[in-house]
């Protein structure tokens, strides 16, 4: 199990150093920006949603390295997907990290997300990985609003 959680601990690190999708996207039509304001995190997300499908997201802003990491990831999980898989991959993970059990939630049906299923261990670092994806909810409502892990 140490060998598991090893190798998700470096692929946290590997997006937080990393990220993927890191970048403004200019021909965005939904767009949310996001708050923790328990460790600072900020983030702003951008997608180009074209016939129910997200064709393209982004992501930036500053932040833990717990939250870059799962923005990084978040976008290349959703990129592709219709809206209605990614409320259905957004569910599954928040329940991942909130440490709600659940049978489809799992390394198997979650892949590379599966790295944060330890975060349930830490109360406070649950906002730092829910933060973009609370954001990307947001944006895909057009809600006007920032997005507040308070």
């Amino acid at each position: 199990m140490s060998d598991l959680r090893d190798l998700y601990q470096e692929v946290i690190l590997d997006h937080s150093r990393r990220p993927r999708n890191f970048r403004r996207l200019n021909h965005a039509n939904h767009r949310a920006d996001g708050y923790n304001a328990l460790c600072g995190d900020r983030i702003t997300v951008y997608l180009q949603v074209e016939d129910g499908h997200i064709k393209d997201i982004t992501f930036d802003g500053s932040g833990c390295a717990i939250s870059k990491a799962s923005a990084s990831m978040m976008t290349a999980a959703l990129k592709g997907k219709t809206i209605e898989e990614a409320q259905a991959l957004f569910d599954k993970f928040h329940r991942m990290v909130t440490g709600e059990s659940d049978s489809e939630v799992g390394p198997v049906n979650l892949g590379k997300l599966a790295a944060f299923a330890g975060i349930c261990d830490y109360p406070s670092r649950v906002k730092c990985a829910s933060l973009a994806w609370h954001t990307v909810h947001a944006a895909l409502e057009d809600k006007n609003e920032v997005v507040s892990t308070e």
